[in-house]
């Protein structure tokens, strides 16, 4: 299969794997932020590509576990880098390159330290992510459909530990750069919040 084959069949996967459908679009602003993040820098984007699009597929909805006990102890991550290569084998993906895709799948959460550029340009993406207008959407979204998120307060709890510790952890100056409206935007937003509530619980 072309290039072009096998990344229409990986985003015609994750279209229909993705549940619940607004997770979806995740993956193509995050593929987006991470090319933008190189800023001339030169990478494997077939890797890039291929991480973005499967880093998640452990937090669907038909893939996670649906038992709470068991998903409050759920590794989507470990669950993605296990299903991932034979997907990827099936839509004619570079064997000698779904190494370096689960490897950037491994250590793209913020605790993690990639080795590899592409490792970080997703790893950076994914926290810029988590902080904004976008974090906003995506977090209060799971309130009521994720055991994590029972009210509104959980999602600010959330959002508030986002922008008090992970721009720190970013590693590019392009995703610092980028970190900084973001996280005055989620500040205002949190503080408006708080106003609103006078004092009264979200």
């Amino acid at each position: 299969m072309t290039q072009s084959g096998y990344r229409a069949a990986l985003v015609d996967y994750i279209r229909a794997q993705a549940k619940p459908p607004d997770k979806f679009s995740h993956q193509p602003r995050l593929y987006h932020l991470a090319t933008r993040l190189a800023e001339g820098r030169p990478y494997d984007d077939d890797v890039l590509f291929a991480a973005a699009w499967m880093h998640d597929l452990g937090v669907f909805i038909g893939h996670r576990p649906e038992n709470p006990a068991e998903l409050a102890v759920w590794d989507h991550v470990a669950y993605a880098s296990a299903k991932v290569p034979p997907v990827l084998r099936q839509f004619g993906f570079p064997e000698g390159k779904i190494s370096a895709v689960i490897e950037a799948i491994r250590t793209h959460l913020p605790a993690e330290k990639p080795d590899s550029f592409e490792g970080t340009l997703l790893r950076d993406a994914d926290i810029l992510e988590q902080l904004g207008a976008i974090a906003v959407l995506r977090t209060v979204s799971k309130v009521g459909r994720d055991t994590r998120f029972v009210r509104y307060a959980d999602a600010v709890k959330v959002l508030r530990r986002n922008v008090e510790e992970l721009p720190a952890q970013l590693e590019l100056t392009a995703a610092r750069r980028l970190a900084a409206s973001r996280a005055e935007t989620l500040k205002a937003f949190l503080a408006a919040a708080e106003a609103e509530a006078d004092g009264n619980e979200l």
